[in-house]
Formats: structure tokens, C-alpha cells, sequence
């Protein structure tokens, strides 16, 4: 079943964390992930507003997890720690139809 990745995400130094999205879409794109959504309109009803929203489509919540801890993607968010504030959660999607 496949998964979303959906990260909240508030820039504090944009060169940085330009690396950092550089260096993420590669390893994200190896492990299957293809973006939804990434950086557009957005309309905050609830919680904090962080003014950065990706969405990305994995195979599965394991592959998306192993996106995660990979060396590639690790190095990209070393780039992204200290330059931002994040919240990041993988959630498995519902079938069609549910």
C-alpha cells in the first residue's frame, strides 16, 4: 500500500535549507518518492503555521522510511537541521474507495 510523506516545514535560513531540498529530491526520487506537493498555496485552518508544505508518494511506508534513514538522505538533512523547523510524519494511504 502506498505511503505519503507530508512535512510542515518552517525556513530559518533559506541558503542552507536550499541545499538541503537539492540534495533531498534525489534521494527521495531513488527510493520511489514522487512529490505532490511541494511549497505551494496552502491555507492554515488549525496548528502552526509553517509555510512550507511537501507531500510526496512513496510505494510503501517502508520505503518511505527507508528514504529517511538512508546515507543520502541523511547527508541532505544534515543541511536542513539548524535551518529549519520541521515536522515530518509518513502515513500509509487509504485504498480507493474506503
Amino acid at each position: 500500500m502506498s505511503a505519503l510523506w507530508i512535512a510542515h516545514v518552517k525556513v530559518l535560513d533559506a541558503e542552507a535549507y536550499g541545499t538541503y531540498a537539492k540534495l533531498a529530491g534525489p534521494a527521495i526520487a531513488a527510493h520511489g518518492g514522487v512529490f505532490l506537493a511541494r511549497g505551494g498555496r496552502y491555507v492554515q485552518l488549525e496548528g502552526s503555521d509553517r509555510a512550507r508544505n511537501v507531500v510526496a508518494r512513496f510505494p510503501s511506508v517502508e520505503a518511505a522510511e527507508a528514504c529517511y534513514r538512508s546515507a543520502e538522505y541523511q547527508a541532505a538533512l544534515s543541511h536542513a537541521i539548524g535551518a529549519s523547523e520541521r515536522d515530518l510524519v509518513i502515513v500509509e494511504e487509504t485504498p480507493a474507495g474506503s
